[in-house]
Order: C-alpha cells, then structure tokens, then sequence
C-alpha cells in the first residue's frame, strides 16, 4: 500500500488523477494547481462546471499558495476547527485560480493532519489537492474501491484501496464579512 502512496505523488505530478481515500470519503485527488488535472476531474465526473471543488492542505501556510492571508484572529478560530473533518470557505479573489473558484472568488479548504499520515505526506510533497467525492454528478458518493471502478474504469490512472469508508462528508463552514457560518452541520 505504501508503494501506491509513493506511485500516487508521480500521477498527480503528471497532471493525472487519483482515486483515495480522504479523511471522510473516497476523493477523485487531482494537484490543485494542475488546471489539466482539474478540468479531468470535471469531465471525468460529469461535475456541472459551475461548481467549486475543495482543496485539502496540511497547514494554515498552504492558503498563502492561494493568496489568502489569515490574520492572527482568524489563524486562532481556523487551529479550533483543523486538522480536522471541517471544510471551510475563504474568499480567494485571485483570477489565475478561477479553475477552481469558478467565478465565486472562494475556495472551500479542509486540512487533513498527521492523523491521516498517508495523505497527508502526499500533500506535504505535491502541494494542495483539489479532492471531490467520488462519484459521478448527481450519484452517491462510492463506499469502496469496487464502486469506484464501476463507476470510472479506466479514466483514473490510479485506485488506491482502503477498505470500505462509510463516514459521512465534512462539515461546511463559510469564512464571510469576520464571522463563520455554518452550512452543513
């Protein structure tokens, strides 16, 4: 297992995707400053254009990647919810990441800690990930490895296998005018 860890930061460095298991669900991973790898996802997906992906980080220090700049208040409120199973939203204005926002001019970031050993020394080598359930636009997200390739035969260069995760999603925070709202509980 530890070999496909290694075979997945080759893929996602040649702009190509991977499906693993994320500290939630399973994610079809692609490096979120690969604008190719990105717009694979969506086509793989059959993602309405219109909507964002998240990007997992492993620091605080990966959102200035973004242009995002997190004073000392908001660093001490975003250390209560990370590492952790919380997705939050910050505004991210910065048109060269358009891919991502999609016109929203906000980017939905989670950080995964050293809990997630695995994942988290992937993106510690290759840099943030944009990290969408998998399944297909409109289907439920895949539980197993199995599903996913039912889904998506070959158009993932590499499935990586843990067994079966049944966890529900992130929770859903929004970063807006000083205060965090929450979207999904």
């Amino acid at each position: 297992m530890k070999n496909d860890w290694i075979k997945a930061e080759e893929v996602l460095d040649n702009d190509s995707v991977v499906v693993l298991p994320t500290d939630t669900l399973y994610g079809i991973i692609g490096n979120a400053f690969s604008k190719k790898a990105v717009q694979k996802i969506y086509k793989i997906k059959g993602r309405d254009s219109s909507k964002p992906f998240i990007v997992l980080i492993s620091s605080i220090i990966d959102l200035e990647k973004f242009g995002i700049k997190v004073g000392d208040k908001e660093a001490k409120i975003l250390e209560k919810f990370w590492p952790g199973k919380v997705s939050i939203i910050l505004p991210c204005k910065l048109a060269k990441f358009e891919y991502i926002h999609r016109g929203t001019n906000s980017i939905a970031f989670r950080m995964i800690g050293k809990k997630n050993k695995n994942l988290y020394e992937l993106i510690n080598k290759v840099g943030p990930i944009v990290a969408p359930s998998c399944n297909p636009e409109g289907e439920i997200p895949v539980k197993t490895i199995k599903e996913a390739k039912k889904y998506f035969t070959d158009k993932i260069t590499l499935y990586i296998n843990a067994g079966k995760k049944d966890v529900p999603p992130s929770k859903l925070l929004k970063y807006e005018n000083g205060e965090f709202i929450i979207l999904r509980a």
